[in-house]
């Protein structure tokens, strides 16, 4: 990425970005996680270019509502790359610094005093769910999925789950999408309040579009402190809790149970030879 030298915002193509699409239309920042051969999923670069690229659009004055989506048709975001997840199992003491950069690149989104809208199609997943909740409003295409799967494959949600999804969608619910690890489908992410609306694929873009001008019609000082006024309970649990969990995610990086459900995981994707 380029070097900061001042907080002046840059044209999208200066930032050096690779695994995060970005780009300014007038009034919106489009921020996409670009790796779609893997279903988004982010790496530590992947969280480094979207802190920056929250960072420009922040920035920018003539910017006023950020849309966070991903690249291509299959998904908005699966969180954490395991094939990554299992080399820092390996040396467990660089997960604390994995996660320092995931909780950055949250707090940058949470903290950017502009509205943020997510664009959800596909699969949101983990960590994309967290990303998709940090935002302001969310908007889905009727196939979206919606999913926790940290149970299952050695990681505890605490990277915004269980902290905003009670908050969201209320304490049953959240223990329910947690515990189970079951697909939640778009109709019932909107009957939840996990999402705000739901639009056919063909229709998703305009409905985005929609809502980025009604966002942007709005006053920009008014709505940054709205903002930072709604976000006092997701804050609040986000702070007391989030250290404390980079902490024990970081000693149980590498112990048995979890290399076990990375590994699984892993083995079931790998190209099979023979009959």
């Amino acid at each position: 990425m380029a070097e900061l030298r001042s907080y002046d915002p840059l044209p999208p193509e200066a930032l050096g970005l690779e695994k995060i699409r970005y780009r300014k239309d007038g009034v919106r920042a489009t921020i996409a996680f670009d790796r779609p051969e893997v279903l988004n999923a982010f790496d530590f670069q992947t969280l480094r270019e979207l802190s920056r690229a929250v960072e420009d659009a922040t920035w920018d004055d003539a910017i006023r509502v950020i849309v966070l989506t991903g690249a291509g048709d299959r998904a908005f975001c699966t969180g954490a790359d395991l094939k990554e997840q299992a080399r820092i199992a390996e040396k467990p003491s660089d997960y604390y610094k994995w996660m320092g950069q995931f909780i950055e690149a949250h707090d940058r989104l949470r903290d950017c005093g502009k509205p943020t809208l997510a664009r959800v199609q596909g699969v949101c997943v983990g960590g994309g769910n967290e990303f998709h909740m940090a935002c302001d409003l969310a908007i889905a295409s009727d196939d979206s999925i919606f999913r926790h799967v940290g149970l299952q494959h050695g990681s505890v949600p605490a990277g915004g789950a269980t902290q905003w999804l009670p908050l969201i969608i209320g304490d049953r619910r959240a223990r329910e999408m947690i515990m189970l690890c079951e697909d939640i489908p778009a109709a019932k992410a909107l009957e939840w309040g996990l999402i705000n609306r739901v639009t056919t694929r063909a229709e998703l873009d305009a409905a985005v579009d929609e809502w980025v001008g009604k966002l942007a019609a709005k006053l920009p000082e008014v709505t940054r402190y709205a903002k930072h006024q709604l976000n006092y309970f997701r804050d609040l649990s986000w702070h007391q809790t989030v250290g404390h969990a980079r902490d024990w995610l970081t000693l149980h990086a590498g112990d048995d149970e979890t290399r076990g459900a990375v590994e699984a995981f892993l083995d079931r994707r790998r190209p099979r030879s023979g009959p």
